[in-house]
């Protein structure tokens, strides 16, 4: 890339295109709409995990004044489908038959204030016939546990490629299984050794700071017009099409700026009650949950992880079959997508002669799981990771040199059919070791001190994902960009508006990022999978081009020259060492009100049958990670002296957005190690709100904090770039505890490697 598009002319990093709006507190979002008239949603959640609905009487709440109406399941006519979801759509917008877990929405209220709705919510009486809860895996799956869906919810299954398959409800309680095999089970017999082992993965809260929040307004003509904190407007758009039985041109989706979201904010959220409230009442509905709430809406799937792994002597790996079952909760949501996701990276980089997995999605009586940053890898990263280095010192070879022993080969399939690495795995496992002091550390060890490696990997890009992008330029050399990738915080508009400019040979601040409306806004699957660059960029790269070369056979006409002889520089063209301007030759051609020049552009993946997904992996996403530790072994305490992480952004477009993302990706992995999970009684979340549940804190970060951002240049995107934000998350754990064993000689294989866990684990190994 021109240094003019990474940096400003003083020479510092370019700024964000949100950097100013935010810093001022001028940014709009979702929870700041404020319409004539708008009246503001509460729901009625159940108290109950398990039970049928016998019966529910609002007629108090309706008479409360300040109420414009009340919804209950009665309101559900036939000119609704109550339910929704991702494959399978099982999830009522209010519950029709059933509550399913504690927290489960029974009612809505649409009133004048937020008040009135709560006060109007207490003179609602249900009547519950209580059934056996699920509460966990092991529950949902034991001999006569109740069943949460007695008739199977309509659901789909994709179309997978070779090795890959999936089907619907295989056993109750267990909405969808994923498989994938290749190679034999046969050479299992021809191994030295086999080591079987079981992992626990902790459940966690997205924890975003805005919450779940729609503003809905039905207009005349059955129109909705929704704002809303969404990740995927159009995906969101034909749900809510499917929904409300209309045609998808009916239905406007606008997304402002999104505070956080990290997986949580696809498909149906807020939006069906607040459209719904919005037709009954016929008045703009703003519906914003608490930030309780959020955690009864979507979680992080807890998972146990079952492998089996076969290994020559030497350290060569050969086989790997896995068992994973994820708690989905009440509601499958994503889990499907989860599940193909956490059965297809279960293997980790490395190569073997065989592999078979199956990842179940479990149902219990605990709030509905869904994506969540790294997307089943960070799953997957916590078990594969940690069973390496157990692989290794059970074979007496260092953990590093194992791996590098096994790793992938950059450009190597990852299985048949795949896409090749697209990142040197050794050079960045090698960086982070150097940095660590790994060698060092393994000649000198220190008492209560360790050193632990891991690597986190996922397929990038999203599976069979299009993206469309559209750029204009004004007569005065103005450029609009339009795309749906929604700005999470991510920096994703600043990073594909300095794509355009460094194409377009404007200043970055010349673009503008043109508002999220579905109306308009041309078509995006949604903001996920690290996708915005590697897939999206790639759209808006086109579309650059596309115009760039409509703007140069443009003034090559007007000049009489060459396209190739003509460049594009600040809005003039340069022909040899004349810059001439390009807007008296446009109004000179198309008169005194000038011309838009337009192009767009798009991507997809090719399907491609031979690859399990459909499609190849757009990218290979990895994160490399090493930690220095202390352990109190009076306490269980861990003390992170040192973490280093690092991540392969190809080609950085905005360096310093890179840094921020794998950064802040760490220290959620460092939650997750040290401290994050939504801790259960039976069905009974115990620290469902911002003081009980505990994140880190700045007293928490290591003393030493090194990120890396590699750029080895192999990425699909423009200027050979890589998607980030995921990859810096999923090696954090099981660094973590690798470092905690080279500590202490105690493997821990659940999260969080909290003191109490640690200490039990220490005294029981005395």
């Amino acid at each position: 890339m021109n240094e003019s598009t990474r940096l400003d002319v003083v020479g510092r990093p370019a700024r964000r295109k949100d950097a100013g709006e935010k810093v001022r507190g001028k940014a709009g979002y979702t929870t700041d709409i404020s319409l004539p008239g708008m009246l503001h949603a509460k729901v009625l959640r159940s108290a109950i995990a398990h039970a049928r609905l016998a019966g529910i009487d609002a007629s108090a709440a309706r008479e409360l004044p300040g109420v414009h109406a009340v919804l209950t399941r009665d309101e559900i006519g036939d000119d609704i489908a109550p339910t929704y979801g991702y494959f399978i759509k099982d999830q009522p917008i209010v519950a029709l038959d059933k509550v399913r877990y504690e927290g489960d929405t029974v009612a809505a209220v649409a009133a004048e204030t937020e008040a009135i709705a709560d006060a109007a919510l207490r003179l609602i009486e249900v009547e519950y016939e209580e059934l056996p809860p699920v509460a966990s895996i092991e529950d949902a799956l034991s001999d006569g546990a109740a069943e949460l869906f007695e008739e199977a919810p309509m659901g789909i299954v994709p179309a997978y490629g070779a090795g890959a398959s999936a089907e619907l409800r295989p056993r109750s309680n267990v909405c969808y299984r994923f498989n994938y095999e290749t190679g034999s089970p046969d050479v299992f017999e021809t191994c030295d050794h086999v080591f079987e082992d079981t992992f626990h993965f902790s459940r966690m809260q997205h924890f975003h700071l805005e919450p779940f929040a729609a503003v809905a307004q039905w207009l005349d003509g059955d129109r909705i017009q929704v704002s809303t904190s969404c990740q995927n407007p159009f995906a969101l758009r034909k749900e809510l099409g499917r929904v409300f039985k209309l045609p998808e041109n009916n239905i406007s989706v606008r997304v402002p700026f999104v505070g956080g979201g990290f997986g949580s904010k696809n498909n149906c959220k807020a939006e069906p009650i607040a459209i719904l409230l919005a037709r009954m009442t016929g008045r703009p509905v703003r519906f914003a949950l608490t930030h309780d709430e959020n955690f009864l809406t979507n979680t992080q799937h807890a998972a146990i992880l079952k492998l089996k792994t076969g290994v020559m002597k030497d350290g060569t790996l050969v086989a790997r079959d896995s068992e994973i079952f994820l708690d989905s909760g009440a509601y499958s949501d994503a889990s499907p997508l989860v599940a193909e996701k956490a059965g297809y990276r279960i293997p980790g980089p490395y190569r073997y002669r065989h592999i078979r997995t199956s990842c179940y999605c479990v149902m219990t009586n605990t709030a509905p799981a869904g994506p969540f940053r790294g997307f089943g890898g960070t799953q997957t990263s916590w078990a594969c990771e940690s069973q390496m280095d157990m692989i290794a010192g059970r074979l007496g070879i260092d953990p590093l040199e194992f791996r590098m022993k096994n790793l992938i080969d950059l450009g190597e399939p990852f299985v048949p059919g795949e896409s090749g690495m697209d990142s040197d795995l050794r050079e960045g496992l090698e960086l982070v070791a150097r940095e660590i002091g790994y060698r060092e550390r393994k000649r000198n060890p220190l008492p209560n001190r360790g050193v632990g490696l891991a690597l986190g990997f996922k397929d990038g890009g999203g599976v069979n994902k299009p993206a469309q992008a559209r750029v204009k330029v004004s007569t005065f050399g103005d450029i609009f960009l339009h795309c749906g990738t929604v700005e999470i915080g991510q920096g994703a508009h600043s990073a594909l508006a300095a794509v355009v400019a460094e194409i377009l040979g404007a200043p970055a601040g010349r673009v503008r990022y043109m508002p999220i409306n579905t109306d308009h806004t041309p078509f995006d699957q949604g903001t996920n999978a690290s996708s915005a660059i590697s897939v999206m960029g790639q759209a808006v790269e086109r579309a650059a081009r596309s115009l760039r070369a409509q703007v140069l056979d443009f003034a090559a006409d007007r000049l009489g020259a060459e396209p190739q002889d003509l460049d594009l520089e600040d809005w003039h063209i340069r022909k040899g060492n004349e810059a001439l301007p390009l807007a008296p030759m446009i109004m000179g051609y198309f008169g005194g009100t000038g011309w838009e020049f337009t192009a767009d552009g798009f991507h997809k993946a090719e399907t491609d049958h031979a690859a399990p997904l459909e499609t190849q992996c757009v990218f290979w996403e990895l994160g490399w990670g090493a930690a220095d530790i202390e352990v109190d072994p009076d306490t269980g305490l861990i003390t992170v002296h040192k973490l280093v992480v690092s991540g392969d952004a190809g080609q950085a477009i905005n360096p310093l957005v890179c840094r921020g993302q794998d950064e802040g990706a760490a220290v959620m992995g460092l939650g997750q190690a040290l401290f994050e999970e939504m801790v259960y009684d039976g069905t009974r979340l115990m620290n469902g709100d911002a003081l009980a549940y505990r994140v880190p804190m700045a007293q928490d970060l290591p003393q030493e904090f090194v990120s890396i951002t590699q750029e080895q240049g192999h990425g699909p995107g423009p200027f050979g770039a890589k998607g980030m934000g995921e990859g810096g998350m999923l090696p954090v754990a099981p660094a973590i505890a690798n470092a905690l064993f080279d500590a202490t000689g105690v493997r821990v294989a659940a999260l969080p490697l909290s003191p109490p866990r640690v200490k039990a684990a220490l005294e029981k190994n005395s």
